[in-house]
């Protein structure tokens, strides 16, 4: 089996431990993943922002990534997580409005 690629996208930042949670958790998972950092410093929960650099980035990689985006002002309220299956990727973040972009692009 290929090893996945998940990219992330997030507006995290890296002056906290968040970023290696979130791939801690991945490669728990999936210990073969290749983990792309496209970027943490989206401006904090410019969905919009989020949502360009997602769409430009997802473009370059193989079919079967796996784009991961969380840029969500909602952050720890009831707002659900949702995984979309485009053409060519799979795009997994808050239901916000982040990955239609890339979704539709693809």
């Amino acid at each position: 089996m290929a090893r996945p690629v998940i990219t992330l996208t997030t507006d995290f930042g890296t002056r906290d431990p968040y970023v290696a949670s979130m791939k801690g958790v991945i490669l728990s998972l999936c210990p073969g993943a290749v983990v792309v950092d496209v970027t943490h410093d989206v401006p904090k929960f410019n969905v919009r922002a989020g949502a360009l650099i997602l769409a430009q980035a997802s473009t370059w990689f193989p079919p079967g990534t796996i784009h991961v985006g969380v840029v969500d002002p909602g952050v720890g309220t009831r707002r659900r997580a949702i995984v979309v299956k485009a053409r060519r990727y799979l795009f997994v973040g808050p239901d916000n409005g982040l990955l239609v972009l890339a979704a539709r692009r693809d």
